[in-house]
């Protein structure tokens, strides 16, 4: 389906359910990134990596290597990997950075984003920018109050403007938590994310969880992002025009980690951890750091480096990590 088509396919299924013709901007997100047939991450086509076509490039696309670095870890976290399964979720397709490091876990399972994943009794949970791919909402600052906003999807154009009530009781709650901030300030939070996470820990396993993600807390976001931190990714741009090419762009924005740190100790996690991705690899998988930095290969070395390097992906991502059990 071409990118036209498939922004007013999606358009359409949003007038239908309107309300006074107005949706909450998370529900149009969610519509542009899941919509059954049209959503952006619901489409079998490539989108992580450097080749014509892709959208975005993630540490786990520089190969094998990451699976190493995750491997080794989750062997600092959790002990022996014989005895725990290293569960993928929100895995993008085409992509085994794991298989090199499989027969050191109890098994391999991997599952797509969208799919409910299913864990054994002793797991290790890894998700690479699985959180930033929710649905989030917007909020903004207005005649003293914190204020949701929704898309007006019954003109020629979508436009955006406050909703009258909050979309749901979590927003309205959200928003009454809020801190005062300069007029017309705004803040994207993807509450979705919180939820999704509450859900992979409810069950009984036990063992470690890996977040990678990019994020701030919310004190930053109030702090140096006035704007908000949502965008759009396509064919390797960053882009502010996020109501454009519905389900032919990512839509995302930062995580919350001061909101989803309280998740993992809710769910009896403990050594709750948040670090620059560089720091993580430095502080639990130094040895296999050690061992691509003298192998005196270049390829290697060079993707070593574009993992950790801050000027790179080092500083661009942070790792949420955690123990239960």
């Amino acid at each position: 389906m071409e990118s036209a088509a498939r922004h007013q396919a999606i358009v359409a299924l949003l007038r239908r359910e309107a309300r006074d013709g107005v949706v909450s901007f998370a529900r149009l997100v969610a519509a542009a990134l899941y919509a059954p047939g049209l959503g952006y991450y619901v489409t079998e086509r490539p989108r992580v990596g450097k080749a014509i076509g892709t959208d975005f490039t993630t540490a786990a696309a520089l190969g094998p290597m990451f699976g190493e670095l995750i491997a080794g870890a989750a062997r600092t976290l959790v002990g022996d990997l014989r005895t725990h399964a290293l569960v993928e979720v929100g895995a993008e397709p085409g992509q085994s950075h794991y298989d090199a490091v499989a027969s050191r876990f109890a098994e391999l399972r991997t599952f797509r984003v969208g799919a409910a994943p299913v864990f054994p009794a002793r797991t290790v949970l890894v998700a690479n920018e699985l959180l930033d791919a929710q649905p989030f909402h917007r909020f903004v600052r207005q005649g003293g109050a914190w204020r949701e906003l929704g898309v007006r999807v019954d003109g020629e154009a979508l436009t955006v403007e406050p909703l009258a009530e909050f979309s749901t009781p979590a927003a309205a709650e959200f928003a009454g938590a809020l801190p005062a901030a300069d007029e017309g300030w705004i803040l994207d939070a993807p509450l979705a994310a919180e939820e999704l996470l509450r859900g992979l820990l409810a069950g009984p396993w036990t063992g470690a969880v890996i977040l990678l993600d990019y994020g701030k807390t919310l004190a930053q976001c109030l702090e140096s992002s006035p704007a908000g931190t949502a965008r759009a990714y396509r064919s390797h741009q960053l882009s502010g025009a996020i109501l454009d090419d519905l389900g032919s762009q990512d839509l995302t924005c930062h995580v919350l980690w001061d909101r989803l740190e309280p998740v993992l100790v809710e769910a009896g996690f403990r050594n709750v951890g948040l670090d620059r991705q560089e720091a993580f690899f430095v502080k639990h998988a130094a040895a296999e750091m050690e061992r691509i930095a003298c192998s005196g290969d270049p390829e290697a070395t060079g993707r070593l480096r574009a993992l950790t390097h801050p000027a790179h992906f080092g500083a661009k991502f942070q790792v949420l990590h955690a123990v239960r059990g």
